[in-house]
């Protein structure tokens, strides 16, 4: 026999519905007790080889449910939120009726389910995060500073703040005003945010050491370890996604598609999915823009003809979406960027032969 089990997640409690007979509600706080009373109530309800299994909504906090139930030998079941309307959008929204109408569908294997990733990929997006809010925070101060030092009639540059010695000079410059003491602590921040962003690159780096999925990345033109490690983490396994159109769905890189009868219609970007490997693929082509050896390959002539045309902001958004096919073939097949195979061929033969004429009638 299986028992399906329906569970409204929250921070402080959760409410099931366990489908059995005429059904049983429930309602147990998110501590150890809480746990081991919803345990005993499915144990009591139940025989002991009855197969369990729990659907529930992707949270904050759902990782660690579905730990703990698997921990006792429940199957679990992520709720794909974005493709399960039919709870959000109920006009009888309580935990009792989201609980049952979820233990519905499971029941009927209906539910959509979400990917979790792996507990690596995970421990690196908390540090990617964190290392985000750090670095935002330094620009936010740096903004700060040369706000006051432009109050105080002193010409500075973006430069001047980046290095102990540009800071010192400033220091040096305010010696004996004042003001000195109103920009040294900020200063002091400074320092102490961009310590705490090297000792957590460091730790991100501990984490990707010997990772395959990373070398390969940085074998492409522009790309930096930080870049490298966002796009891994928030990729997890590229294995899951069958075709390189998925990947890129999944960054939210492809254009919303409305198609009625005789009438199509194509709008902006999905912005589904990750926006840190939406932002990181962005970057990339930003990088690979800069490098001098690209000027020569079909995505970036394909970039600079679109940026005429278009501007800037959709010839970027168009590249970094060609890129994702790229990544996807390179972590699917296992193989380094090969910069050869950016180069069109055809047009390369064909200059090779106008050479040829040239020469021969010289």
């Amino acid at each position: 026999m299986t028992l399906n089990v329906g569970v409204d997640l929250h921070k402080t409690q959760f409410t099931v519905f366990v489908r059995k007979d005429e059904g049983l509600f429930g309602q147990y706080s998110t501590t150890e007790e809480g746990y081991t009373e919803f345990f005993s109530m499915v144990r009591s309800i139940g025989k002991r080889k009855d197969r369990v299994r729990i659907g529930v909504e992707s949270t904050g906090n759902t990782r660690y449910f579905k730990n703990r139930m698997e921990k006792e030998g429940f199957e679990v079941r992520v709720i794909n939120t974005l493709k399960f309307k039919v709870v959000n959008e109920s006009v009888k929204k309580t935990d009792k009726h989201d609980a049952a109408t979820i233990a519905e569908f499971l029941e009927k294997d209906m539910l959509p389910e979400a990917h979790l990733c792996s507990e690596a990929s995970e421990q690196m997006r908390r540090l990617l995060k964190v290392r985000t809010t750090l670095v935002r925070t330094i620009v936010t101060v740096k903004n700060q500073i040369h706000g006051l030092l432009t109050g105080l009639g002193m010409q500075d540059s973006r430069a001047s703040l980046q290095s102990k010695r540009g800071r010192q000079k400033i220091l040096d410059a305010l010696a004996g005003a004042d003001n000195g003491l109103v920009v040294q602590p900020l200063f002091e921040t400074i320092e102490k945010l961009e310590d705490n962003v090297k000792l957590i690159e460091r730790e991100i780096g501990t984490l990707a050491e010997g990772d395959r999925v990373v070398e390969l990345l940085q074998t492409i033109p522009g790309c930096g370890p930080v870049t490298a490690w966002t796009i891994r983490a928030f990729t997890d396994d590229i294995r899951r996604f069958e075709t390189f159109k998925k990947y890129s769905a999944y960054a939210g890189l492809v254009p919303w598609v409305q198609c009625s009868n005789m009438t199509e219609h194509y709008g902006k970007i999905t912005k589904r999915g990750p926006e840190e490997l939406r932002t990181a693929l962005v970057q990339l082509v930003l990088g690979i823009r800069r490098s001098k050896q690209s000027l020569s390959w079909r995505i970036m002539e394909h970039y600079s003809d679109m940026k005429r045309e278009k501007g800037s902001g959709k010839s970027i958004i168009a590249t970094a979406r060609k890129l994702s096919r790229i990544i996807w073939c390179m972590l699917t097949e296992d193989v380094p960027f090969d910069p050869s195979l950016m180069i069109d061929k055809k047009l390369n033969r064909k200059a090779s032969s106008m050479k040829a004429k040239l020469q021969e009638t010289a």
